[in-house]
């Protein structure tokens, strides 16, 4: 099956809302519609017009069935070299195990080396244990604890 990573449109908005719903089934916090609420574009449109942000998705035989946040983040250590983070990493339910997610998240990588960075680095709940395994075989490590803050609504 054909494949291909492109950076999203906002045509693609419904079906990113959509898959970014499984990452939070056990806390639902999306509203994927249809169609989505205005925040979903408001969001897009700011995320758009910043150039160190990129909302890729995995397109296969014209469906999205995956999806990512890649932030280029400028640095002053390592002498200026910017560092990357991806955020919001889903793959469709149907999809996982099918290599989708390792071709998207390889393209990030690439993106990111060819950026000149020094690193990338995400963040995973702990208790997505099978996603841990994924990111161990891309080559990620787990190399510190992550802290955070959550803000209420």
């Amino acid at each position: 099956m054909a494949s291909q990573v492109r950076v999203a449109t906002e045509a693609d908005l419904p079906r990113v809302v959509e898959l970014l719903a499984q990452l939070s089934v056990d806390d639902p916090r999306e509203q994927p519609g249809p169609p989505p609420p205005d925040v979903y574009a408001e969001a897009f449109r700011r995320m758009r017009a910043d150039e160190e942000q990129r909302l890729l998705v995995l397109e296969a035989d014209g469906r999205i069935v995956g999806s990512l946040v890649l932030l280029i983040i400028p640095n002053l250590t390592h002498q200026g070299r910017p560092y990357a983070t991806v955020e919001n990493v889903i793959v469709d339910e149907s999809e996982r195990g099918s290599g989708r997610g390792r071709q998207l998240m390889e393209h990030a990588i690439d993106e990111a080396k060819k950026a000149g960075c020094y690193k990338i680095a995400l963040t995973s709940h702990r208790s997505r244990t099978e996603a841990h395994r994924f990111y161990e075989d891309l080559g990620f490590e787990s190399t510190h604890e992550a802290y955070r803050i959550n803000f209420s609504d």
